[in-house]
């Protein structure tokens, strides 16, 4: 009997395997362990994306989700609603020209190597180097506090995508997490309240569609899910590149040789190797796929990770090649709910890196794949620490 247990520490190292299995003999398979159905075929998650009349997201996309979350946030709400929000967010993002952070992003980088990397043999590329990058661009897109301890804000928001070690479920410490992000951000709402600046912080507070403005609980949330998904997606993906970027040394090679391969290798890693591997809907009424009839009001997993592996849609899936055409993946999600700051994140970790290769070009990971510690989330997939060794 096949089993689909994402709360344990083997399924967070390798998921691929069990992927697989569910595309090839279960791609409608209902979950004993999650209580929710799982699609792991790509025209079915990308489908699923699509339609959002049938599988709805207003009660909840995160596998575990906290309570008062669903409905207040752009992921958790479906159209017309989220149309009027996600108008308002988007023009904040769309209000000025990205490229104004490209400098910022440099210099960022060049410090978290400067400063916690030197010229040491080993170092952790997650925390020395992604985290560092991830909190810095946060500060200068939404107008963080500099003053405020970093180690506790991403702290809280690792800890708010992570499940319980045992239980592997949202625990007290969690939902901690959660309504500390919460107080956070209205202090940050707050202060830019108080002293208004170029920040999206500012800008949220302010933008205004068609006369219609966020209301204050709706800016809290859009706040705190932007850190929250800052800190985890934009850290998880830098995690995961670096980690391709060490395990197959002649991809990263065809980069250093010609790094306009980069974006192509950055849209691969989030194919491959997706930092965002699952997220769920509700569904409005039946359905049946595969044989199988999944019931209005049943949750059901939308399995990036898996739907990015499929080979009815990518040849070779499970090989890592930096030159491959990157359309298609769902890396950053598809459809209404495609991630909003996919424009920024593409950009950060492309600047970080060209920055990263330009300091650091040869390295390998300093342990095999069976010590690596993966992040446990039922959301997220990527290394807690990634040890790396200069070559």
């Amino acid at each position: 009997m096949t089993r689909f247990n994402l709360y344990s520490a083997e399924f967070d190292a390798n998921p691929f395997d069990t992927y697989k299995e569910l595309r090839d003999n279960h791609p409608c398979f209902w979950s004993e362990d999650a209580e929710k159905w799982v699609l792991t075929r790509y025209d079915d998650v990308v489908n699923a994306l699509s339609d959002w009349q049938t599988y709805s997201s207003a009660k909840g996309n995160l596998v575990d989700e906290f309570p008062g979350r669903a409905g207040n946030t752009l992921g958790t709400m479906d159209p017309p609603k989220h149309d009027e929000v996600r108008s308002i967010v988007q023009s904040v993002f769309m209000k000025r020209n990205l490229k104004h952070l490209v400098g910022p992003i440099q210099q960022i980088a060049r410090d978290a190597i400067k400063n916690n990397i030197g010229d040491r043999k080993v170092f952790d590329f997650a925390e020395d180097f992604a985290g560092e990058v991830t909190y810095k661009v946060l500060v200068a897109l939404l107008g963080l506090p500099e003053s405020e301890d970093s180690t506790e804000v991403k702290r809280n928001a690792l800890l708010m995508v992570q499940t319980d070690p045992e239980t592997r479920q949202k625990g007290p410490e969690h939902l901690k997490a959660f309504n500390w992000m919460q107080d956070f951000s209205t202090e940050v709402i707050e202060l830019r309240a108080e002293n208004p600046g170029e920040d999206l912080v500012s800008q949220l507070i302010t933008a205004e569609v068609d006369g219609r403005k966020l209301d204050l609980i709706q800016v809290q949330t859009t706040v705190t899910t932007l850190i929250m998904a800052g800190i985890e997606s934009l850290a998880g993906m830098l995690k995961v590149f670096g980690y391709n970027m060490a395990k197959y040394p002649d991809q990263r090679q065809k980069v250093l040789d010609d790094i306009s391969l980069l974006p192509g290798a950055i849209e691969e890693s989030m194919r491959f190797n997706s930092s965002a591997q699952r997220f769920r809907r509700c569904l409005t009424k039946d359905v049946t796929l595969h044989g199988q009839t999944m019931k209005a009001g049943d949750f059901v997993i939308l399995a990036y990770g898996a739907a990015n592996r499929d080979e009815r849609k990518f040849p070779n899936p499970d090989v890592y090649d930096v030159t491959r055409p990157s359309k298609g993946h769902v890396g950053m999600g598809g459809g209404t709910h495609t991630c909003l700051g996919n424009s920024v994140a593409r950009l950060a970790m492309k600047t970080a890196m060209e920055v990263f290769f330009e300091e650091i070009p040869h390295f390998s990971l300093a342990e095999p794949d069976d010590r690596l510690q993966w992040v446990a989330s039922s959301n997220f997939r990527s290394p807690v620490k990634l040890l790396l060794v200069r070559d």
